[in-house]
């Protein structure tokens, strides 16, 4: 491909991609488009980052993209122009301003990496502002009949600074852990993002060290939040750890841990943190001194070129336990995904198992173990969604998904789930506060889910419309949810 040609695809690329997500200093979950450039460019290698650990730093695209690499190879041409074009808007210094509207029929209960409206009508303005060192950005918003009961709310909002290749933050941001397109077992964007404080590595390049070299790049991330206070164990804290890393080209692998613990009536202090850290009287039979709750996972993702496309094969395992110091009483994730360009056009498909019912893919099946707990009884749960997968326990899914991108900047999605939900057809999580909407299958339910996405430029603004029909109503804690949801959200960078 010619610089010419370069430019053109630049270009096209460029003139709507302006207006996905608002700036910030990161690549947040929710925009497939980029996540599909970044991993294209990674399995095609292109990109020696760790790529399974969501939000990924602007400056790690940036250091980390090896552009002498792109000149031999057309096929990463527009995957590299889109994430240059978003960087150049979205990392360079300044301030920056977007508003947004957006509404729905009412929310999925099936959701994905892929973003969307959560509340029946939402108008919310982003504000954000980055210089060398420090970066903010303020995204109040009001809501109408909020499902959590929670009018104003200021998700998205974070100041961070960057010091010595780590990043130090305080605020209410998504993540995502893990190589999965429809889920995470251990982390997603299904739940509302937990404010805390957190740490992480700026930019994921490889030790120095002769005899660490061999991990290659690599990534820790560390976080540590507060639960809402309306919990069988008000005001739960919880810290999040993820080490990524990449030992060899196309291969990621990801080590998760998340400890619930503390509250009101419980122990705080560092003993209890290191009781939990070392998985000391960790158990799920009422042991009076187990410190807490905890989770953990590995999964690993292997991607390489595929002619002109890419392709990947991917896994995570999550116990809801320990046992010898590694994860037990196991949830698992399997999946795939591979690129294609039909049509003059690009495309990005999955095909994902996930099941969450503890230790039914390779043992006895254990029901009411996932995403529940004996003692922190509202469960691994913030305002009603799991934190995790969001079918939540004792489920599985089969999901098959495809991106299309057009030329023009504009992008189709499809996806077909069927799922089982609750299979053993008790509630497991108990709900404590009735105004929020609690999506906690009441029994067991077969369903079948298809969903759609359409994103394109509207009145100088970016739309993105959702619509998805499940074949039953769902029978969920908080209530009967339609079959059809229909959303909307359209947004205006200034």
């Amino acid at each position: 491909m010619t610089l010419k040609h370069w430019a053109l695809v630049g270009g096209a690329v460029a003139c709507l991609s302006s207006f996905s997500l608002i700036a910030s200093p990161w690549l947040e979950p929710g925009d497939v488009r980029a996540r599909y450039s970044l991993q294209k460019l990674a399995d095609r290698g292109h990109f020696e980052r760790v790529a399974t650990t969501w939000p990924v730093s602007w400056a790690d695209v940036r250091s980390g993209v090896k552009q002498s690499s792109l000149a031999n190879d057309p096929a990463a041409g527009s995957e590299w122009a889109y994430l240059r074009f978003e960087m150049e808007q979205n990392a360079a210094a300044g301030f920056r301003a977007e508003a947004r509207v957006a509404g729905n029929t009412e929310p999925s209960l099936v959701r994905s990496f892929a973003d969307k409206p959560e509340q029946t009508a939402e108008l919310g303005v982003d504000l954000q502002w980055q210089g060398v060192q420090w970066a903010f950005g303020l995204s109040p918003s009001v809501s109408a009949n909020p499902e959590d009961d929670d009018t104003f709310r200021l998700d998205g909002s974070y100041l961070a600074a960057t010091f010595n290749n780590w990043v130090f933050g305080a605020g209410a941001i998504d993540r995502w852990w893990g190589p999965g397109w429809q889920h995470s077992l251990i982390l997603s964007n299904n739940a509302r993002p937990i404010p805390s404080v957190w740490l992480n590595r700026n930019e994921t390049t490889s030790p120095q060290s002769k005899w660490l070299e061999w991990i290659g790049p690599w990534q820790f991330s560390v976080f540590a939040g507060q639960m809402e206070s309306n919990r069988v164990v008000p005001d739960t804290k919880l810290i999040g750890m993820r080490f990524g890393f990449r030992p060899v080209s196309g291969l990621d692998i990801g080590l998760s841990r998340i400890l619930m613990f503390g509250g009101e009536g419980r122990p705080e202090n560092l003993s209890t943190v290191w009781d939990i850290l070392i998985g000391r009287d960790n158990s799920q039979e009422g042991a009076e001194n187990d410190p807490g709750n905890q989770l953990g996972s590995i999964d690993a993702r292997y991607g390489f070129a595929f002619g002109d496309q890419s392709m990947g094969i991917y896994t995570q395992m999550m116990g809801e336990d320990e046992a010898g110091a590694f994860p037990a009483r196991k949830s698992w994730l399997f999946g795939s995904d591979w690129t294609s360009s039909l049509f003059a056009q690009d495309q990005q498909w999955f095909l994902e198992y996930a099941n969450t019912l503890a230790d039914d893919v390779l043992g006895d099946p254990m029901p009411n173990i996932t995403y529940d707990h004996f003692r922190y009884q509202t469960g691994y749960h913030y305002y009603g969604r799991s934190m995790g997968a969001s079918i939540d326990g004792d489920a599985e899914a089969l999901t098959v998904g495809v991106f299309n991108f057009f030329p023009d900047g504009s992008n189709l999605g499809i996806s077909l789930t069927a799922a089982r939900l609750n299979k053993d057809g008790a509630q497991g999580a108990k709900v404590t506060d009735t105004s929020v909407f609690a999506y906690l299958p009441t029994n067991d339910q077969d369903i079948a889910v298809v969903e759609t996405s359409y994103g394109t430029e509207v009145m100088n603004g970016w739309l993105d419309l959702n619509a998805s029909f499940t074949d039953k109503k769902v029978q969920l804690v908080g209530g009967e949810k339609d079959q059809w949801a229909i959303s909307a959200s359209w947004r205006y960078r200034f």
